[in-house]
């Protein structure tokens, strides 16, 4: 009677018995319905559910409470406070001359890095296959090199004790460089311009390389023959490459601005090196910020998720806004 119940549910066809008969149906029900390629992509989504997911909804359920060490100690209730930790930011001074900094650096560093990358990559396009290679993996090391590996390196040598940069600069005439004591001059703590520059120059060293291969990439996909018949033509480099590579490869330099905008707001580990952690609040960016409110005593998970669903928003804005225009030219299709 037991055995009958499988047929009469239609899990096994009648007249098959045992777990031979039970896969042989399950692989005929997987090829039928064509499950194969879900089944095989479940154990990563089940990995991005545990790791991505589930913690994203965390964030988002503290950011509408008041959760700190407290709460998660179990010392204290979690009391919901509904959009107050919101409230709290958009009121906090210090929030918007965060906002300020870093839509500002990334104003200057983000068109910096593409045009250091674009030129680097057009220079490797002109140099033989050996010296390309060369260059290229000489460049891609600083693209490799670990943020705080080469955030201590730019602030040794931007250190007012015995670093190379002062001591070049104080070498250097006055009329070119400024009447400033560069001898002693603190690039981390003399004010937010000065701590960004360092930063700025930083993040370009170990961005371009990146810019630039994949500017290289793409150049290798045009046909010679379109820049042989502009030149032909008498047109100069610059227009050549602003009226025949650009438009070919300006797909590419979308998805390079979007990547740079993301990157370029993100900059935590280089900045909380080079101005010397969170002494000075008037040199924080957002991920100084979000990282102060966050987790600096007494701890405010709450504001913190708060602070990071605002970022999120944030970069959500500008990239939506970036690839609806680029629809609207055609860029993008």
């Amino acid at each position: 009677m037991a055995d009958s119940l499988p047929h009469r549910a239609g899990i096994i066809p009648p007249g098959q018995h045992g777990p031979a008969s039970l896969r042989s149906w399950l692989a005929t029900f997987i090829r039928r319905h064509r499950l194969a390629p879900y089944l095989l992509i479940l154990p990563a989504l089940a990995g991005i559910t545990l790791v991505l997911l589930w913690p994203l909804i965390q964030v988002v359920i503290y950011s509408f409470q008041n959760y700190g060490i407290q709460q998660a100690n179990g010392v204290l209730p979690t009391q919901w406070i509904g959009f107050a930790n919101f409230t709290s930011i958009f009121k906090d001074p210090e929030f918007w001359l965060a906002l300020r900094i870093t839509v500002l650096f990334a104003l200057v560093v983000v068109p910096a890095t593409l045009v250091v990358g674009t030129v680097v990559g057009v220079l490797l396009n002109r140099l033989g296959k050996k010296m390309s290679i060369f260059v290229s993996t000489a460049a891609l090391l600083a693209w490799a090199t670990p943020p705080v590996s080469a955030s201590v390196l730019f602030y040794w040598m931007f250190n007012p004790d015995g670093g190379l940069v002062d001591w070049a600069l104080s070498k250097m005439p006055h009329w070119l460089v400024g009447n400033s004591d560069w001898s002693q001059f603190n690039w981390a703590t003399t004010n937010a311009t000065a701590a960004y520059t360092v930063i700025a120059i930083l993040v370009v060293w170990q961005s371009f390389p990146f810019i630039a291969v994949a500017v290289l990439a793409a150049l290798k996909t045009i046909p010679g023959e379109l820049i042989e018949a502009a030149r032909v033509d008498g047109a100069t480099p610059w227009r050549s490459f602003w009226r025949i590579t650009f438009p070919l490869i300006k797909p590419i330099y979308l998805v390079l601005l979007l990547l740079s905008v993301i990157w370029d707001f993100n900059i935590f580990t280089q900045s909380y090196i080079i101005t010397g952690g969170l002494g000075n609040s008037n040199e924080f960016n957002l991920g100084l910020y979000i990282y102060d409110k966050a987790f600096t005593f007494p701890p405010s998970f709450g504001l913190g998720g708060a602070l990071a669903l605002v970022f999120v928003l944030i970069l959500l804005i500008v990239t939506f806004g970036y690839v609806r225009s680029s629809v609207k030219q055609g860029a993008l299709t």
